[in-house]
Formats: structure tokens, sequence, C-alpha cells
């Protein structure tokens, strides 16, 4: 019945698409006029989790299978390899269904898509690993989720995690046979199934959460985290000048709506254009950022990894430039100490570094090649996963972090 009441309808919000904050207090109100479905309805996607893995994943759960489905998906990495061998014939079936593309994927444009992330690289390097990543660390229940999960334990191999399914994203052949992305996919989608069985098992996250189901990680999380790296990523690249064709972000756009769909998001929830998804991100996104114990630590841990590489440049550049890329608010909540030569050096910098990268001025600024080392050293990080290996595999866990 508490599912029912926080989904009710709002008329006025409805007609208008936008009304007041996508709290899990408050009503969604956000019309799928504006999805890729264009229904013009509204549902309240923080009530929805994934009907077609949750009840899968939670009797392999159940019976003690993960760890043989992890075996077996160690070699299964390739969009184009046949299923695993080995995992139980329910998983089998699930996979035959959902190991493919939506009908209403489109290859020219995921091919477009690689190309233009292949352009982009050192900025979506950037933007996701020092920009989302921090971000993510200010969305209260991902952060949660996150720290009290098994992965909070060991931030680094967690790091590495998210870093396979981001470069496997971005990669060139992401959606070819040879890429890796739909199978990534996949084993993540699994891998978000057992969070939301195993998570209400500890006692430490339910004193913590928000979540009024008790249930993590629902389509409204997952749309939270869409926002935090494809919607705030486009936008970056917009106020910085860089330029992109209409059909360069359209093409961008479509990756990341084919992402959600495999992640299991409902259609009617993905958002059909970047205007309709900077409202929702408006709408969903921003009124929920707050910082939590969980999210101080965790950012503070993920700062320390990329203090671990040799970028060029001091522990204060890298925390101001955090600040830059996120405001000073999310600064403050996350209480990085400030450097204020360096912002002073990144506020005048940085701007005159992108616009010679980008051919809009021939003149090569002071402290270009401080900023060129930076990028390329966080993009290194990114393509080795934060680690000294190429491939960091994606397991299923079987507990929460521990002593939780």
């Amino acid at each position: 019945m508490e599912n029912l009441s926080r989904r009710r309808v709002l008329t006025l919000g409805a007609g208008l698409g936008l009304v007041g904050a996508a709290t899990p207090s408050t009503a969604w109100a956000w019309s799928s006029a504006g999805s890729i479905a264009g229904t013009d309805t509204i549902t309240d996607p923080w009530g929805v989790w994934d009907d077609a893995t949750d009840p899968l994943v939670a009797s392999l759960l159940r019976d003690g299978q993960i760890p043989a489905v992890n075996t077996a998906f160690d070699k299964w990495v390739n969009n184009g390899d046949a299923l695993p061998s080995g995992i139980p014939a329910g998983l089998t079936t699930y996979l035959q269904q959902h190991n493919r593309l939506p009908s209403w994927a489109d290859q020219t444009k995921l091919n477009r898509a690689a190309q233009f992330n292949k352009r982009m690289s050192m900025y979506l390097f950037l933007l996701y690993g020092l920009g989302s990543g921090i971000m993510s660390t200010v969305i209260p229940r991902e952060a949660r989720n996150v720290y009290w999960s098994e992965g909070g334990a060991d931030m680094k191999a967690r790091a590495a995690k998210t870093f396979t399914y981001g470069y496997d994203l971005s990669a060139i052949d992401a959606f070819q046979p040879s890429g890796h992305f739909v199978v990534t996919s996949n084993k993540t989608r699994l891998t978000h199934a057992a969070v939301r069985h195993l998570l209400p098992q500890s006692a430490k996250w339910r004193a913590v959460t928000d979540d009024q189901d008790f249930i993590p990680i629902s389509n409204g999380d997952i749309l939270i985290t869409f926002h935090s790296l494809g919607t705030f990523v486009h936008g970056k690249l917009k106020s910085w000048g860089i330029r992109m064709s209409a059909a360069e972000e359209d093409a961008f756009l479509h990756m990341w709506q084919v992402a959600l769909h495999l992640l299991g998001v409902r259609d009617d929830f993905i958002p059909a254009s970047w205007a309709a998804a900077k409202q929702q991100s408006a709408y969903a996104l921003t009124p929920i950022m707050a910082p939590t114990p969980e999210g101080i630590d965790l950012a503070d841990i993920l700062l320390g990894l990329t203090s671990q590489i040799d970028l060029g440049v001091t522990k204060g550049f890298q925390r101001e430039f955090a600040r830059y890329l996120l405001s000073d608010k999310v600064g403050d909540w996350l209480k990085l100490p400030r450097d204020y030569a360096a912002r002073t050096l990144i506020e005048v910098g940085w701007p005159a570094y992108v616009a010679f990268r980008e051919g809009l001025s021939p003149i090569m600024p002071t402290g270009f090649s401080m900023f060129d080392r930076f990028v390329r050293g966080l993009a290194m990080l990114f393509l080795n996963n934060g680690t000294s290996a190429t491939y960091t595999p994606i397991t299923i866990p079987t507990g929460n972090r521990p002593g939780t």
C-alpha cells in the first residue's frame, strides 16, 4: 500500500512534467511523454526494481550457486561469446532473453557514439573519473549502498569494476561482437539484483538508509546514476564549448539509452532527448544531493586512489579540480581542503587549455603541459581500471560489508 500512495498522480505535475523534488518522500511527477516510450503517463521509478532478474538471483544466492556462476562468468567476456556452460538452467534461459540489444537500438548511432567517445576520450575520462566518481559520493542512497555492500570494504577493487563498466561502454567496439559492453551490462544487472537481496539483511544499512521500501537500486536510483554520468558529462562538454554536432550529441544519448535499458530500466523512464534528460536531472538528482558520513569517507578513498599515481600535480590541485567540476558546495560537503593558488590556476588555465586543444585559440597557454599530463594520467588510470591489470572482472557478491 505504501508503494501505491507514493505513486499517486499529480495532475498539474503531469501537465508540466516537473513538480517538486523527486525524493523518496515526494511523489514522482515526471511524465513519460518525455521518455523514449512517449506514453504520457506517470509511474514512480523509486518503486520499480527488476522483476525479471531479482527472483532468479535471490534463488541463486539461497542455493549457494553464485561462486560457481562467477567462475563460469570469468571467461565470458565478449559480446559475441557463446553463453557460458556450467551455469543453472534458469540463468541460461534468462541470458538467452536478455543478452541482446533492444529492438529499437540503432547500430548507426551506436557506431557514431563510439567514434565520438574516441574523439572525446580525454575529456570523458576526466569527467567520469574525477567528476562523476566524486559526485556519486554526495548521492546519499548511492553512497550508502556502496559503502555497506561487499564492495565498500575494498574501494580500490570496487572502483576498478566501475572503471570496467565505463571503459567497456566507451570502447570503440562496445556494442560489436568483439566488444564487452552487453556482457558487462548483464553481469552488472545481476550484481544489482544480488545487492537488492543482500543489503536489506544489513542492520547497519537499514539503520541509515532513507529507502522507505528497504530495497536498494530501484529504477529511480539507476536513473540518478545516469544523470551523474551521461547528463553531467554532456552538460560539461557543452559548457566548455566543445564542438559536437547534433548527430554526435544524439548518438551519445542513444548509447546511454541502450545502456539504461540493458540495466533493466523501463523505457518509460528513459529520457528521449537531452532536453528531457536535463529536466529530469534537475528534478530528480539535484534536489537529493547531500553529504553523508559514508560519502565523505568514500570520497577521501577515491581521491586517495588518484594520488597514488604521478599525475604531475599536487593533491591540492586534484581536490580543487574536483571542486571546479562539481562546485565548492560539494567540496565543502566532502570537507576537501582548499588550495586557492591551484584554484586560480585552474580557473584561468583550464578554459585556455580546452580552447587550444579544440583549435579555438592559436596560443598555447601557460601550464598547457601540466594540464595535459594531468588529463592523460587520469586517462591511463581509467584505462588500467585503477590497477596494474587491464581487466577487472565484475563478480556477483555473496554478502555485504564484513561486520554488518
